[in-house]
């Protein structure tokens, strides 16, 4: 089974009604109650993801009968979604709404995104932004492109390699444990700029359009980072977790830095992670 563009452009579409449907017209207009506290202070929920999962996850069990779907918030409640995806034909990872903090605080930086997963292996990804309506594509071994609300088509390539001191990027370090927090953050003098947009949909979407050269991730949930991840390698990126493995859609520990090539990538893990991980 190959999943075909025709499938990618379906999948678009369906995210792109979602946020017009159940994203958009909450935003900005959250009540009382429409935004609550999961596993902490860094980590909520609005009435938008919820709404908007729905209506993904039911419209892809009707173009993809018999497909897995693993949620954000279907396995907040239901943890043991995350095991089906390694032997699944077909699954779907899908992020209602990546960012939710900037939604929930009236920021225009947040995306909804989803990719599809064969067999443990990413074959197609999304990366819609609701406020700008256009949507950021992958589909394995067929490159990556900006979709505009038109149709209108733009190829994404990744910047070219600079020196580590010209380098600029996202790091989340936020959920880091100690001391490799301390010693990321300290680090990242060494680079020429460094930001963390609470919104790993943009900083994809950044990487892969050539507007910076690294971004490192730590807690890798899947519907996080696999739509991200074969953005940015589709549009000629490299990245590799920590210890320098491979990524996989079914590993959510040991860090990731995306960077344009595997020489950058060695350079920047060496200079912000000179210990071995841990």
């Amino acid at each position: 089974m190959n999943f075909t563009i025709r499938q990618l452009l379906e999948l678009a579409e369906l995210l792109r009604a979602a946020a017009r449907v159940e994203v958009m017209p909450r935003f900005r207009r959250l009540g009382d109650g429409a935004v609550r506290f999961k596993a902490g202070p860094l980590d909520i929920v609005t009435d938008a993801d919820e709404a908007a999962e729905a209506m993904i996850t039911a419209g892809l069990h009707r173009r993809f009968p018999g497909c897995v779907v693993v949620g954000e918030e279907a396995t907040a409640r239901e943890p043991g979604l995350l095991g089906e995806i390694a032997d699944a034909e077909l699954a779907f990872v899908v992020d209602p709404v990546d960012g939710t903090a900037n939604y929930a605080a009236g920021l225009p930086l947040f995306g909804t995104m989803a990719a599809a997963i064969m067999r443990g292996e990413v074959v197609a990804s999304v990366i819609h932004d609701p406020v700008g309506d256009d949507t950021a594509l992958a589909l394995r071994g067929e490159g990556a492109w900006m979709q505009t609300p038109d149709g209108a088509r733009v190829a994404l390539r990744v910047a070219s390699p600079v020196p580590l001191a010209q380098m600029t990027g996202a790091a989340s370090w936020r959920y880091l444990a100690e001391p490799m927090r301390s010693c990321v953050a300290g680090n990242l003098a060494r680079v020429a700029a460094s930001w963390d947009y609470r919104c790993g949909a943009h900083e994809y979407r950044l990487i892969a359009a050539g507007q910076c050269h690294f971004l490192l991730f730590n807690r890798l949930m899947p519907w996080d980072h696999a739509p991200g991840w074969l953005l940015h390698r589709e549009a000629g990126g490299f990245s590799a977790q920590f210890d320098g493995t491979p990524y996989r859609p079914t590993v959510a520990k040991g860090g990731l830095i995306c960077t344009p090539d595997e020489a950058s990538w060695r350079e920047l893990r060496t200079a912000l992670l000179p210990e071995p991980a841990r």
